[in-house]
């Protein structure tokens, strides 16, 4: 009796927002879009091309693999691709020990955070705003304080490196190319990061995501920025990648999480009562994916041509990197519920991301689609703007 009244009294309750996506289902619910337009869905970061011919044949050779259980640190061949990827790719030759690939890098962000902060006292984790919505979910399942980096219109959408608050925290999360202000962060700017993180000694990681899905000039990595100011140990930082959105495979979940070797050892053991090893004949497809360029090459004209679409369409500037519009609007929410019920085109409203503008609001448009539909959608959307003025 005992027992179950103690068992009772417990709380279970961590108290997560809502995800973005089901915010906005809320938002638009019972709203009747206009039947003279096809629903289009600019929301979700999700690339709308077949995953290549190559990738999915690989998967079907080898489910005869499915009978093994995978190893928690990755087989060797998928490790070496990745390795091989950031050599090529950004010029840093790692070691073994400085990479752990890992199932996508959404579950890393979620329990790294979790991992790092466990024996600190009152910690505090620093990232940007606005935000991929498991920042702040592996915040609060860590019970860290949050220190919000503001990305805004008048920073260029770029973290304020003078914020002395920093001095405080314990791991710094940065986004860059960023989603969803599709900002940059140049070498010069994420080296000065770099002494900043061992100045005031807390762990710095970027996620790099949409570090392949650059228009113009290939994006620096922050192992780049490290290795460059003599930092070649990689203390105290850390960067994410995924295969997702370079390769059209979001459902391969394939990632990894690579740099300070002293903090991956020990990661590494934790990753072991998680749960997280990655099925084999994902691991086979992901390392043909992770070293070969040229259907990576494919996918970034389009989204360049989207990129340059919107520039002369919606008069923004062109991105540099990922495939978001930030789109500056007078309110995010009734500029999303009307683009819905007149053109029946669904966006993210900004404040759905963390985006608490003072004087501007924005909504996130994801350009996932091809060229000749982004055009159509594109256009559909500056009509919308020309009828609301």
């Amino acid at each position: 009796m005992g027992m179950e009244k103690r068992f009772e009294q417990k709380r279970y309750d961590m108290k997560f927002d809502l995800y973005p996506f089901e915010k906005l289902s809320r938002l638009l619910d019972g709203i009747e879009p206009s039947s003279d337009y096809e629903e289009v869905s600019l929301t979700i970061g999700e690339p709308q091309f077949e995953t290549p011919d190559f990738i999915q044949l690989a998967l079907k050779n080898n489910t005869s693999l499915l009978k093994k259980y995978p190893k928690t640190a990755g087989e060797p061949y998928l490790k070496q691709a990745q390795l091989d990827f950031v050599k090529k790719r950004f010029a840093v030759e790692l070691k073994e020990s400085e990479l752990i690939p890992t199932f996508g890098t959404r579950e890393v962000l979620f329990n790294f955070p979790q991992f790092l902060l466990f024996d600190i006292k009152n910690p505090v984790i620093a990232f940007t705003s606005p935000f991929y919505q498991i920042y702040k979910g592996a915040a609060k399942a860590s019970k860290a304080e949050i220190l919000y980096l503001e990305l805004r219109k008048e920073n260029a959408f770029k973290p304020d490196i003078n914020d002395k608050r920093l001095k405080d925290a314990n791991l710094v999360i940065l986004n860059f190319p960023n989603n969803p202000t599709a900002s940059v962060l140049s070498k010069t700017q994420l080296q000065e990061w770099v002494k900043l993180a061992l100045e005031y000694d807390f762990v710095l990681l970027n996620d790099e995501c949409y570090s392949e899905i650059y228009c113009d000039e290939p994006q620096p990595s922050l192992l780049e920025a490290s290795v460059e100011v003599g930092n070649e140990s990689f203390k105290n930082i850390l960067v994410i990648n995924s295969i997702s959105k370079r390769s059209s495979a979001p459902g391969l979940r394939s990632g990894f999480i690579a740099g300070d070797k002293e903090i991956l050892k020990e990661y590494l053991k934790y990753r072991t009562y998680v749960g997280v090893a990655i099925p084999l004949p994902l691991q086979k497809a992901a390392a043909l994916a992770w070293s070969d360029e040229k259907h990576v090459s494919k996918s970034r004209a389009i989204y360049r041509q989207n990129q340059e679409l919107a520039s002369e369409i919606l008069g923004v500037k062109k991105s540099e990197a990922t495939f978001y519009v930030w789109l500056e609007v007078d309110d995010d929410l009734e500029f999303t519920k009307r683009l819905y019920k007149e053109k029946n085109i669904k966006v993210l409203p900004g404040s759905f991301l963390g985006f608490q503008g003072t004087r501007s609001a924005y909504v996130r448009i994801a350009l996932v689609e091809n060229s000749e539909k982004t055009k159509k959608v594109l256009n559909r959307i500056n009509d919308f703007i020309k009828e609301e003025k």
